[in-house]
C-alpha cells in the first residue's frame, strides 16, 4: 500500500492483484482462472465520452465484476450503486511479475477503444517506509529492468503515467533515509527521459498534497532533480481525501515554482473531503463517511489542471483498519459507502 508512517497519506498497491493481465480478443482482461464459458457474452465496455474522459474504462475491473455479482444476487440497487465506480476509468497499477505483459495488455486495449491508458508505476527501491507497502525493487538495477519491461509494453500507444507515488514526497518528510535519496533521484530522472522517448506517453510526478508536505516551497528541489523540466507536470493528492480546490490552491503555488507545469488531481475519494480531525495521523485509513470525489475528467475549466483522475482505486482497502481488509483487497461494503455519499 501506499503511505506515510507519518500518516499524511496512504496508497494501495493495486497492481498486485493485476497478475499477468492478458489481453482478450474483445479487448477485455482476465487472470488465470477466471475464464468465461464459451456461452457467456464478455462484459461490454462503457466508455465515457472522449471529450470528456479520454481514458480506458477496463470492463473487467474490480467494480465491474462486483456489479456483476450483486446483479446474479438479485441486489439491483447495491449493482447500481457501484456502477458509479465501475462505469468510470480507474488507474491501472502494474504489478511486479509481468510489467511488459500487463502494460501491452492494458494499453492495447485501450487503443482497441480508442481511448489512453492510465498508468502507476510504483515499484522503487526502498519504497513506502511506512507499514503497508514497503519494499519495491531489490535495488536499482532490478527497477531498471521492471522499467524496461512497462516501456517495451507501452509501446506506441497513447498512455498517462503516475510516476512512483510517494517517491518524492517521502524524501522531503525525511521518512525515506538519507543513504537512498541519490538512487532514488537517478531512478526518478532515467524513468522520466525514457518514458518521454515514447511517442505518447505523458508523465506526472507525485507531488504530495497539501496536507502532507504543506509548503509547496519544499517540494521544489525534489521535483526538479528527478526531471520535472521534462516530464509533462506533476499529480497531487494521490490515494488522499483533501479537497480539490485546497489541491487546486496548492497545485497554483507549486507550479509558479517549477516552470509552469500543468498538474493532475486524485478526486477519486475527496467527494467529502478529509475525515474530521484535521492532521490526525489515523485519517489517511480507510476513514469512514468518505464519498466519491469529480468522475475523471479532462474538462477541468483550469488550464494549469490537465485532468481530475481517479489515480486510486475506490473501493480497495487502505490496510487492516476500521474492519478493513489488507491493503489493496476489494472491500465491497467501503465501495458501496463511498458510491452512496457520491453527490
Amino acid at each position: 500500500m501506499y503511505g506515510s508512517h507519518t500518516g499524511q497519506r496512504r496508497r494501495v498497491f493495486g497492481a498486485a492483484s493485476v497478475v499477468a493481465a492478458l489481453l482478450m480478443l474483445t479487448g477485455c482482461f482476465s487472470s488465470p482462472g477466471d475464464s468465461k464459458p464459451e456461452d457467456e457474452a464478455p462484459p461490454t465496455p462503457r466508455q465515457q465520452p472522449k471529450a470528456m474522459a479520454p481514458f480506458w474504462v477496463n470492463p473487467d475491473g474490480k467494480a465491474a465484476r462486483q456489479v456483476a455479482t450483486f446483479g446474479k444476487d438479485g441486489k439491483t440497487s447495491d449493482a447500481d450503486l457501484l456502477r458509479k465506480i465501475s462505469e468510470q476509468p480507474v488507474a491501472e497499477w502494474i504489478g511486479v511479475e509481468d510489467p511488459r505483459g500487463e502494460a501491452r495488455g492494458f494499453t492495447e486495449a485501450a487503443a482497441k477503444a480508442d481511448r489512453e491508458a492510465l498508468l502507476v508505476l510504483y515499484n522503487i527501491p526502498h519504497r513506502d517506509c511506512g507499514n503497508y507497502s514497503k519494499g519495491g525493487a531489490a535495488d536499482g538495477n532490478a527497477y531498471r529492468a521492471w522499467l524496461d519491461g512497462v516501456i517495451e509494453g507501452i509501446g506506441d500507444r497513447a498512455t498517462t503515467v503516475i510516476l512512483e507515488p510517494d517517491a518524492l514526497p517521502h524524501i522531503e518528510d525525511k521518512c525515506t533515509p538519507q543513504q537512498f535519496h541519490e538512487e532514488r533521484y537517478a531512478l526518478l530522472t532515467e524513468a522520466v527521459d525514457k518514458l518521454k522517448k515514447l511517442p505518447r506517453t505523458k508523465v506526472y510526478l507525485d507531488a504530495g498534497n497539501p496536507h502532507w508536505i504543506k509548503d509547496p516551497g519544499r517540494m521544489v528541489e525534489p521535483l526538479k532533480r528527478a526531471g520535472i523540466d521534462r516530464a509533462d507536470g506533476f499529480a497531487l493528492n494521490i490515494s488522499n481525501y483533501q479537497t480539490t480546490e485546497e489541491n487546486k490552491k496548492y497545485g497554483k503555488q507549486l507550479s509558479a515554482m517549477v516552470g509552469g507545469k500543468h498538474f493532475v488531481i486524485d478526486t477519486s475519494r475527496n467527494g467529502n473531503g478529509p475525515a474530521p480531525g484535521g492532521d490526525d495521523p489515523e485519517n489517511w485509513c480507510n476513514p469512514p463517511g468518505r464519498a466519491l470525489g469529480t468522475p475523471p475528467t479532462v474538462k477541468t475549466g483550469d488550464p494549469l489542471v490537465d485532468a481530475y483522475l481517479w489515480i486510486k482505486r475506490p473501493g480497495e482497502s487502505d490496510g487492516t483498519c476500521k474492519g478493513g481488509p489488507k491493503a489493496g483487497e476489494w472491500w465491497p461494503k467501503y465501495a458501496l459507502e463511498l458510491a452512496r455519499n457520491a453527490q
